[in-house]
């Protein structure tokens, strides 16, 4: 699991850094401000690191675990910096092997690191934006969060009910990063779950960019309107919103 301990490291200190007015509203987290959006990131850290020490097997959310602060208080960037370490320190004596409960696939300790660079990657982009920093990804971290989230994606119950209201099994749509080896195609199954494979194909909708903006986009922090888009984009326009989570 130590593959992704420097990234983690690197995304908290960007973040803790991005921390210095907690008042400014994060648009692309409708409702929340920097100290909200602080405190999802920590707490989702502690989370994490609840389910590893105690080996937990059975569904428990972050809102569930301990968060160290007081009644309706805020975190801020030293105990955001604090879980982290925590978590970090965590996943050094974890077996990546050892089952444990996780809401996405394969119900091992490995699933949790991958997921906490992501949570850390958006959440560092939602800030930037609300500061109006434009993001940067590395390109080869944006591919590996384009593949967790489609790997994710058929295990996210809410977001499985919304895709199944659509209506739409059978639909593709394609992606192609523009500055990067990456395509995928994404196929809608049935029960709202998808089904996703690598490669060049061509889809019922087709979007082209950056894949920093191609990952942003599934999140649902980067507009269509940024990339450059084929086919049916009233499929995206339904689409895009029902899947991001």
């Amino acid at each position: 699991m130590r593959h992704y301990d420097s990234q983690i490291h690197d995304e908290t200190r960007r973040l803790a850094g991005l921390s210095g007015d907690l008042s400014v509203p994060v648009p692309t987290c409708p409702g929340w401000t920097l100290a909200e959006l602080i405190t999802h990131v920590g707490q989702t850290h502690r989370w994490a690191v609840h389910v590893l020490r105690n080996r937990v097997q059975e569904p428990i959310w972050s809102r569930q675990v301990p968060s160290g602060l007081a009644e309706g208080a805020s975190g801020d960037a030293a105990w955001l910096t604090a879980g982290a370490a925590e978590l970090l320190e965590t996943l050094r004596v974890t077996d990546p092997d050892l089952p444990v409960w996780t809401w996405g696939p394969g119900g091992r300790a490995a699933w949790w690191p991958r997921r906490m660079l992501f949570e850390l990657v958006i959440h560092r982009a939602d800030a930037e934006l609300a500061l109006g920093i434009d993001p940067e990804v590395p390109a080869g971290t944006a591919i590996d969060g384009v593949e967790e989230f489609l790997d994710n994606l058929p295990y996210a119950a809410w977001v499985t009910r919304r895709l199944a209201a659509l209506g739409a099994e059978g639909a593709t749509i394609h992606l192609h990063a523009s500055d990067a080896d990456g395509e995928w195609t994404i196929t809608q199954g049935p029960a709202g779950k998808i089904e996703w494979a690598r490669g060049h194909a061509k889809g019922d909708a087709a979007v082209r960019g950056p894949v920093r903006d191609l990952l942003l986009l599934l999140y649902g922090r980067r507009s269509p309107d940024a990339l450059t888009v084929h086919g049916d984009r009233a499929l995206l326009d339904r689409w895009l919103p029902a899947a991001a989570f």
